[in-house]
This record gives structure tokens, C-alpha cells and sequence, in this order.
């Protein structure tokens, strides 16, 4: 047996629109710091690739949920960022809500897949 790192994990199909509130809950971002967040906070299992990000954030833009303007980054080069709107703040905290519930039934229903008899 090898002490491999986890490999990367593919999302759930609707988890990465969470995962991007959630990230612009902590404050405004730009892309590249927001795909950075996201790979640090879950440990590096998470890579979000630019071709998955930049749809999804327009996508959210599109929504109301998040808003964008461009700025300098603190390298000094043009950068879009995204901030939170007060529906997207809404929107996360149910989605964050009913992600929870799902993510505690999946747990329930693991532990108890071992239990059942043969």
C-alpha cells in the first residue's frame, strides 16, 4: 500500500454554484483567488479548472447572485471581481441548508449500509 495523496474529486453537479457563495460570503474575489480558496479550504482534493469556473460565475451573475466590476489586482493587472449580492447571501444560506441535510442523510445511510444483515 502506497501513502498516496486523495485523488482529485469530481463535483456533484450543482455543488460548485455553493461552493463559489460560499467563498464570496468571506468577501469579494477575483477568479483565480476564488478556484485558490476552494483547493486550499478542502484540502487540496477540490480543483476547480477555469473552463468549470468562469461559466459557473456567469451563471450566478446572470441569477442576481453575484455581481462583478473590474479593478486591479494586487499584482497591479486588470481583474474581474465578484461580490455576493444580498439574493445571492440569501440563496446560499438555503442552499447551504439543504446541502446539509443531503450530506447528513448520505452519512446515515453509509453507516448504516454496513449494519443490515446478509
Amino acid at each position: 500500500m502506497t501513502d498516496r495523496p486523495p485523488a482529485r474529486q469530481d463535483l456533484l453537479q450543482g455543488t460548485l454554484d455553493l461552493l463559489i457563495l460560499r467563498t464570496l460570503a468571506g468577501g469579494e474575489r477575483h477568479g483565480h483567488a476564488i478556484a485558490a480558496h476552494i483547493r486550499r479550504s478542502s484540502e487540496e482534493i477540490l480543483h476547480v479548472e477555469t473552463g468549470s469556473l468562469y461559466p459557473a460565475l456567469h451563471r450566478l451573475e446572470a441569477q442576481g447572485w453575484v455581481e462583478a466590476a473590474w479593478e486591479l489586482s494586487e499584482k497591479g493587472k486588470r481583474a474581474r471581481y465578484y461580490r455576493l449580492t444580498r439574493a445571492g447571501r440569501k440563496h446560499l444560506a438555503g442552499e447551504q441548508s439543504r446541502w446539509e441535510t443531503l450530506s447528513r442523510a448520505i452519512r446515515l445511510v453509509l453507516r448504516a449500509a454496513g449494519q443490515e444483515p446478509t
